[in-house]
């Protein structure tokens, strides 16, 4: 895998400072002309293939209303090149191994159309200057397996180490709340498929203008999750709720699910890391969610530097309420035609499982997008040290907030030929980031209320 040469002068500093120091606030404003509020380069990339961030999109286009799905940008953008199992070596320095696995996996179907590279990440003022304030009083506690004085924004714009770079994807920011329908599919290797639907509500404490990291610390609850299944009808009736904490050994995270045929909710202490995920047919682990999620103390993380790298970007299209899924989905992947790669800068990170502890991944390297922290790529390992999946997050602005976030997950099994799409909703409606949501409907009760 070809690095970066020269990291940036935010990895410099950063690493020049030590693992656990605090970045003193003028500092960081003395580097912002070479650093975006998120710690990016600012900059183009040496040939110009990445260009300079210029704030990402700070309107709509034309035409859009909230409630809509997103319209894309650049309709107009032609695919520059197609990456193909027949040039796969001439592109291997920006792809992972797993993307590279992919090829080898399904030589004659899979192929990365790549586009222009647009910067498009963007996030509301407030969450920037959050983020300067974070960059001088953010620290990880216990072993970093918990996080202080930190709100609203990225807590490590200039990260020293790879749980910093982790927990910058885990609390980037993603509105206050919203609502959402959508749901999954796990098709067989020869593309048969059910879609599982979701209804499904997202609270964020720590997203909230104006919250302070006392408050956030007091309450100790980063965000709460209710999910309900809606389809098929055999499924119906099973609802889940976590209360995600930010420091996971002080309080570990709070889960129940709720199943019709009890007919009362339960404690489900198991749904956390490797647990399989939900209605997942065994194709992705609990932690996986969100590509990562939950506590980091299984693992070792080390911050590898940066790298160039074809991820998907701006995949407006694949989020289209123009397609169906009957047109996403198909054997092995889903299709290619519809899915928009762009050469980005992306921070790596390298999880390594710890000894004296378990899970069904031995190593996981993240690629996280450094205009959004949000991991755009991540390759899996087993524990005979070979590829075991490859899961791919597919980006876009969703303009009202605005945020950068994906429209869909997806997780390829290469020892079944499987894979499992997370958050289809093409034919239903778009999420409400406007959504008035109280507390007490986070409550464990209220699933036997709702789902009764």
């Amino acid at each position: 895998m070809k690095k970066i040469t020269l990291l940036s002068l935010a990895v410099s500093f950063a690493f020049a400072t030590g693992a656990q120091a605090k970045v003193d606030e003028q500092q960081v404003k003395k580097l912002s002309n070479e650093l975006t509020p998120f710690g990016a380069v600012r900059g183009a990339n040496a040939d110009g293939s990445i260009p300079a961030w210029k704030g990402g999109i700070t309107s709509p286009p034309s035409g859009y209303e909230p409630g809509m799905h997103h319209l894309d940008p650049f309709p107009q953008d032609k695919v520059l090149y197609t990456v193909t199992a027949e040039n796969v070596e001439k592109y291997k320095d920006v792809l992972t191994p797993g993307q590279i696995k992919l090829f080898e996996t399904y030589p004659s179907t899979f192929k990365m159309n790549v586009y222009q590279t647009r910067r498009t990440a963007s996030y509301p003022q407030h969450v920037y200057d959050e983020t300067l304030k974070n960059a001088a009083r953010s620290e990880l506690i216990q072993q970093g397996n918990g996080i202080t004085q930190a709100a609203v924004g990225i807590p490590f714009p200039i990260p020293a180490n790879g749980l910093e770079a982790i927990w910058n994807h885990i609390l980037r920011y993603r509105g206050e709340a919203l609502t959402r329908e959508g749901g999954q599919v796990m098709p067989t290797s020869s593309g048969d498929y059910t879609y599982i639907g979701f209804d499904e509500q997202l609270m964020i404490p720590y997203g909230v203008k104006g919250a302070s990291p006392e408050k956030l610390e007091e309450s100790n609850i980063l965000f709460m999750f209710k999910q309900k299944v809606t389809e098929p009808d055999s499924r119906v009736g099973t609802a889940l709720l976590v209360h995600e904490t930010m420091d996971q050994i002080k309080t570990e995270r709070q889960a129940w699910i709720y199943n019709k045929g009890i007919g009362r909710e339960q404690k489900a202490p198991t749904v956390a890391y490797d647990a399989p995920g939900t209605a997942s047919d065994g194709l992705r682990t609990t932690d996986d969610f969100d590509m990562f999620n939950g506590a980091p103390n299984r693992y070792t993380w080390t911050l590898k530097g940066k790298q160039e790298l074809l991820i998907p970007y701006n995949d407006y299209r694949l989020h289209s309420d123009k397609l169906t899924y009957e047109q996403i989905v198909q054997a092995g992947h889903i299709n290619p035609e519809y899915v928009r790669y762009e050469k980005h800068r992306v921070w790596v990170v390298e999880a390594n499982l710890k000894e004296n502890t378990r899970h069904i991944y031995k190593k996981r390297v993240f690629f996280i997008d450094e205009d959004s922290w949000q991991i755009a790529v991540t390759d899996i390992y087993d524990d005979r040290d070979e590829m075991y999946r490859v899961g791919m997050a597919h980006g876009i602005n969703y303009y009202e907030v605005p945020t950068h976030w994906s429209t869909l997950d997806v997780f390829h099994d290469l020892q079944s030929k499987r894979y499992i799409a997370i958050g289809l909703d093409n034919e239903h409606k778009m999420y409400d980031f406007s959504a008035k949501l109280r507390k007490s409907k986070f409550r464990s009760r209220a699933l036997r209320i709702e789902n009764r």
